[in-house]
């Protein structure tokens, strides 16, 4: 199978991997919000795929879940958001060893609390209301590193990382 297209076949399942793993595992968590697994299948996107078939896998699977779950207002902010977290986890920790991977996932998920903020702050008109949301955000971002740390640790000594590379 050529390069280009079982890349995009990748992204096509990282894509559906992300849209269930935010869409159904929903968990409340006290603080204005919820925890799903999302964002721990957004970071191994941009670590997984590379910069644009990460971005889009990420940006796609998270938007079909806010676009199908009934937050339409929220489709493009997540598209955009989600979709750069990737970005930056596959531009500073797609090669990097498990140290500068973690410190990518960190920065990602930071780019997620703000840009959430940010614009929730649009929405509603001011920061207050906005600023409810990120202790939530925070947990969210710190389950889905945690998690996305885990399962690349899993899939790289499984050598399942290979099958998401352009040299097989």
């Amino acid at each position: 199978m050529k390069n280009s297209v079982r890349k995009t076949v990748c992204a096509a399942m990282m894509a559906a991997v992300v849209f269930l793993a935010t869409a159904v595992i929903s968990i409340p968590n006290g603080l204005n919000g919820y925890i799903n697994f999302g964002d721990g299948f957004v970071l191994l996107c941009g670590w997984l795929l590379g910069p644009l078939y990460g971005f889009l896998a990420a940006g796609i699977g998270s938007c079909l879940a806010d676009l199908l779950g009934g937050y339409v207002m929220y489709v493009p902010a997540t598209f955009l958001i989600k979709g750069t977290m990737a970005l930056i986890a596959s531009w500073i920790g797609g090669k990097g060893k498990s140290g500068i991977r973690l410190l990518s996932g960190l920065l990602a998920e930071t780019l997620m609390v703000l840009g959430y903020f940010g614009f929730s702050a649009l929405l509603l008109g001011n920061g207050w209301g906005a600023a409810l949301s990120l202790p939530g955000d925070a947990l969210q971002g710190a389950v889905g590193l945690t998690l996305a740390m885990l399962l690349f640790t899993m899939l790289s000594r499984l050598k399942a990382d290979r099958f998401f590379s352009d040299k097989r």
